[in-house]
């Protein structure tokens, strides 16, 4: 359960860091959902090569 609250928490700051990110670069930013969307799968992906 602990691993899935971390997942949550470190999606969302990858979501602030990225459209922060963007914004200072003058960049168009992703919406929140597609980076933690993203994030997510490509964090579950490499869980999985572990495995």
């Amino acid at each position: 359960m602990e691993g899935i609250i971390l997942l949550v928490v470190v999606a969302l700051l990858a979501a602030f860091c990225v459209r922060w990110a963007a914004t200072r670069l003058r960049l168009p930013a992703p919406t929140r959902m597609a980076v933690i969307i993203v994030f997510t799968l490509v964090v579950l992906a490499w869980w999985g090569q572990s495995m």
